[in-house]
């Protein structure tokens, strides 16, 4: 029986979100274990996010469920920016200020901007300034401090680059 029901749909764009977030952390996982990109993806969509039965943090009893990721979207975000690093790195090392350079980022911040970027230069039917608020959000999520700032910054730089029209409406 197939569900046609509004009320049984996910929310837009929380499983794309969801994607997103685990796409970072399989590249965080890609660029510190040089582990190529299908076997990580395999192992996250297989055994990583999702909600574990009996699974609870002391103290924490009212812990949200984890939105399932868009499967499709997590693939195309591991593998592209697996497939292009070095052009995403040359474009976020552009954008950077001029004390900053690609490898002096933290790992985690690193794999945030190339998902981000690759998704700014891959993805046209997404919004640049959807992309550049959901990679900000993802920062918010590891960095309490100007790292999200600093996404947003780069990416929207990269963004005036590469869909120049776009953002000037």
């Amino acid at each position: 029986m197939s569900k046609s029901s509004n009320d049984d749909k996910i929310p837009f764009g929380i499983d794309r979100s969801s994607a997103r977030l685990a796409a970072v952390q399989a590249l965080y996982e890609i660029d510190m274990t040089g582990v190529a990109a299908d076997p990580v993806l395999q192992e996250f969509l297989k055994e990583r996010w999702k909600a574990k039965p009996g699974l609870s943090v002391e103290g924490e009893d009212d812990l949200p469920d984890l939105a399932a990721p868009d499967g499709a979207l997590l693939a195309d975000l591991i593998r592209g920016v697996s497939l292009k690093r070095e052009d995403l790195d040359g474009m976020i090392g552009s954008a950077l200020s001029d004390d900053w350079t690609i490898e002096r980022l933290e790992v985690i911040l690193r794999a945030i901007l190339r998902a981000g970027a690759f998704e700014l230069l891959s993805m046209s039917d997404v919004p640049a300034r959807v992309i550049i608020n959901e990679y900000v959000n993802v920062a918010k999520a590891f960095f309490d401090d100007n790292k999200p700032g600093m996404v947003n910054g780069v990416l929207d730089k990269l963004a005036r680059v590469l869909r120049t029209a776009e953002m000037e409406k």
